[in-house]
């Protein structure tokens, strides 16, 4: 950060009182901080605070007395390399969305023409109202880096998703983003799949997997971070959209084959993370299949599902296919065997008989074999860090 110029928006909302440790933390990184606030901003924190910390003046009036220029919004724009809105209240995330200036935090914001971070702070029935939710798709669909909050206890008694993430979050954040190495994938459109798939036995029952998809998750959230274009193709999980990717959610096999093959004409690359059942039952029941007899026996009739990875590499022409192996013997026989028979770049092999990976763990051990068959071996590190591994890998394809 050191040279950076931070612009740095405080709206109306209790969390304003973080502020104060987020200038710090930019500053401590050798950025120059410069404050632009709402008129409520100043009910929660000081402008002596703010001025004293950052070593400039606050602004906060359109047309007030203290300012430079007549046209301050500008020239504090035309200063900044980034605009970081923290806390964002339902009202300012509103007005930035709609295109409204009538402040001198609004003016300067639909000024700013570079990147922007959004960390929202609201109640939590307030965050998740369609319109907030609205408004917040709209800016993320126009390149604006949503900071999600945290669940926890809000200052209203409340307790749920809505208050600020902590200011230690959002300045790692707006680090990575910065970050020139960060960037390396800007341009790239990049699919993810992750998470398991749901084959139906009957209304109530199906076969699956017992994939978390955090690790596909991690894939997503670091390809993103590295500016690629990311398409999360995700089965059933229990977890937070990345930000600042899109995301399409399927259950079935059959689904994620069509969605896959429907977007994969304009990836540059494709990771296929996902654990895809490899059969469903022929004949699933439209009913409740009812037990009515304790001695007797269900009988399953399973059918192969559709193989995504040896479609997608029939049908490649310039794309990176990276496969996924989980394997729990003769594991780099096996995950070899996959690669060619599916013509793929490279595949990432992880074993059941390492402990700490596989399925629902937070860490991973991988290795990645590429398609001449050299192979490099990982120790065990979190799901984060061997998304890192992998995307370095990727990179070196992708960027030839």
């Amino acid at each position: 950060m050191k040279g950076k110029k931070v612009i740095l928006g405080i709206s109306g909302g209790i969390a304003a009182y973080k502020a104060a440790l987020l200038i710090r933390l930019f500053k401590k990184a050798g950025a120059e901080v410069k404050v632009v606030g709402t008129t409520n901003a100043f009910e929660f924190i000081t402008r002596v605070t703010l001025e004293s910390l950052s070593g400039n003046k606050v602004y906060s009036q359109v047309f007030g007395d203290q300012n430079d220029y007549t046209t301050e919004h500008v020239a504090l724009t035309d200063w900044g390399d980034v605009f970081v809105l923290a806390p964002a209240t339902a009202n300012i995330i509103g007005k930035f969305a709609n295109g409204i200036a009538d402040d001198a935090l609004s003016t300067s914001l639909l000024a700013f023409d570079k990147q922007i971070f959004i960390a929202p702070a609201m109640n939590c029935k307030m965050y998740e109202n369609f319109a907030v939710q609205k408004n917040l798709d709209t800016l993320q669909a126009h390149g604006v880096q949503i900071i999600e909050p945290a669940d926890g206890y809000l200052a209203c008694g409340y307790e749920g998703k809505g208050r600020m993430e902590e200011p230690e979050i959002i300045f790692s954040t707006v680090v990575s983003r910065l970050n020139n190495e960060s960037l390396s994938m800007t341009g790239k459109t990049i699919m993810v799949t992750a998470g398991p798939t749901y084959e139906s036995i009957d209304p109530v029952r199906y076969i699956g997997n017992r994939s978390s998809g955090k690790m596909g998750y991690s894939l997503a959230s670091e390809l993103a971070n590295r500016g690629a274009r990311v398409l999360l193709v995700s089965g059933p999980v229990h977890l937070k959209d990345p930000v600042g990717v899109q995301v399409s959610r399927v259950e079935t096999t059959d689904e994620m084959y069509e969605t896959c093959m429907k977007l994969y004409p304009v990836c540059d690359a494709v990771i296929m993370a996902a654990a895809v059942a490899d059969f469903s039952p022929a004949t699933p029941a439209d009913r409740k299949i009812k037990k009515t007899d304790q001695d007797s026996q269900l009988v399953l009739k399973l059918k192969p599902t559709l193989d995504i990875l040896a479609s997608m590499g029939n049908e490649k022409k310039h794309q990176v296919l990276v496969g996924f192996a989980l394997e729990t013997e003769q594991e780099e026989v096996h995950a070899l065997n996959k690669l060619k028979k599916k013509n793929l770049d490279f595949i990432v092999l992880n074993s059941l008989n390492d402990h700490g990976a596989g399925f629902n763990t937070d860490t991973n051990k991988v290795s990645i074999i590429d398609n001449k068959g050299k192979i490099v071996r990982y120790p065990l590190k979190d799901k984060h860090g061997v998304a890192a591994d992998i995307a370095d890998t990727l990179e070196k394809y992708i960027n030839k």
